[in-house]
């Protein structure tokens, strides 16, 4: 390891129970603090992560976070019924921006919250999260809260992979890691560089493209890396994640997108073939599929024109 990375490690690495929640109340001042939810098909877990935000972040005793928004990204159950009713603001993703089409993926959402939300401050926070604790939220605003120099703070935890601890998080392990010490070895001490849980400034994340697909969290970080530095990037320790696994065919879709991201980052010349085939067990024997990878992405939010004109007007 870098002994850059050591030294970032000692300086931006911290616990939830670093930043207790009056210190962060006490720095949080005028700061606005938004609280994002991406979500498809999440009715079993969204209304109890809105519910627990809205008790423990939002009352008058512990006022940290201002604003929750659920963007439902094109739901065929109740998730959007459910977040409403636990006291989210829920959005549809297609009802933003709509001279711009909508494309399916994550980062498509995440990019398009920018447009719908007011914070200073911008929380990431995945909606499929079981057992989910405030502390997802609070431990990561609180550095952009109480340190002017952070920019940019991503979650850390355990992933157990049903009961087996540790073992979650295999993209990650089987991708994401090894192109980021190959090719960026300056994001070598980042834990979770996949985690759907951060927050950054949103002076900085308007100035990002997002990929629009699963690469998107991949996407950020790197570019958040040589926007703003090593230093201005931070991470904190917030205990357990448990969260519904996907099979091993997404994980394999997941995968790719994640390797084109990191391509496209390494040269913006040639891309490899974007698609992935996949083999599944049929009647007679294994049968290809093939899958678009993500090759779209939106570019920074600052240069879209009905944004332009939204922070003109605030």
């Amino acid at each position: 390891m870098l002994e850059e990375v050591e030294r970032w490690l000692a300086r931006r690495s911290w616990s939830v129970a670093d930043r207790p929640l009056e210190r962060i109340l006490a720095a949080k001042r005028g700061t606005k603090v938004s609280v994002v939810l991406p979500a498809l098909n999440e009715e079993a877990t969204v209304g109890a992560i809105v519910s627990v935000i809205r008790r423990e972040l939002m009352s008058d005793a512990v006022p940290l976070v201002d604003e929750l928004v659920v963007i439902d990204s094109g739901s065929t159950d109740r998730t959007a019924e459910v977040a409403a009713a636990a006291g989210a603001r829920v959005v549809a993703r297609d009802a933003i921006l709509p001279r711009i089409p909508a494309v399916p993926g994550k980062g498509e959402v995440l990019w398009r919250s920018l447009m719908v939300t007011t914070g200073d401050v911008i929380c990431f926070v995945d909606a499929d999260l079981k057992d989910f604790s405030a502390d997802f939220v609070s431990g990561i605003v609180g550095p952009l809260l109480t340190d002017p120099d952070v920019a940019f703070v991503k979650a850390m935890y355990d992933r157990p992979l049903g009961d087996t601890p540790g073992q979650g998080g295999r993209v990650t392990e089987l991708v994401a890691r090894p192109l980021l010490n190959l090719h960026w070895p300056r994001l070598a001490g980042v834990v979770q560089p996949l985690g759907g849980e951060y927050a950054a400034r949103r002076s900085l994340l308007e100035r990002l493209p997002f990929p629009v697909g699963y690469g998107v969290e991949l996407g950020l970080l790197v570019d958040a890396l040589h926007t703003v530095g090593l230093d201005a990037l931070a991470q904190v320790d917030v205990g357990v994640r448990k969260h519904r696994h996907q099979d091993g065919r997404a994980l394999g879709r997941m995968a790719a997108a994640i390797y084109r991201t990191a391509q496209l980052r390494l040269s913006r010349s040639h891309l490899v073939r974007p698609r992935l085939t996949q083999f599944e067990r049929g009647e007679d024997g294994f049968v290809p599929r093939t899958y678009a990878v993500d090759t779209e992405e939106r570019p920074p939010m600052a240069e879209i024109e009905e944004y332009a004109e939204r922070r003109d007007v605030a």
